[in-house]
């Protein structure tokens, strides 16, 4: 419950707020190198996502499109007494876990070449 909650609140701050004009949390990584995390760009996309540009949240994140889903799915796993011993199985697989891992080390290599 807490966590649908934070969910909310979070989707009504980035609804109501564009991250580029108001005072939001920066990125310490891309202060501190210059470099773009794999996250970056994350914050303007989730506020031109709910306002209905997709092709701007592309533009600045997309990896949102795909993260999204995946944070649904563990979610839904989770906390929400969703209880399926397929989805486990795939969800908690190494090979799963791994090409998660595989991929966003990718993704932060391949956004700063």
């Amino acid at each position: 419950m807490v966590i649908c909650l934070v969910a909310v609140a979070i989707m009504l701050f980035y609804g109501l707020n564009d991250p580029a004009t108001t005072p939001s949390p920066k990125c310490l990584l891309k202060t501190v190198t210059g470099y773009d995390c794999p996250g970056c760009g994350a914050q303007r996309a989730l506020h031109a996502l709910l306002h209905g540009r997709i092709a701007d949240a592309w533009h600045f994140n997309p990896a949102l499109f795909f993260l999204v889903p995946l944070a649904v799915a563990y979610s839904a796993h989770e906390l929400c007494g969703y209880r399926n011993q397929r989805m486990e199985a795939i969800l908690y697989h190494r090979i799963t876990l791994y090409t998660l891992v595989a991929a966003l080390l990718l993704w932060w290599f391949v956004r700063n070449i």
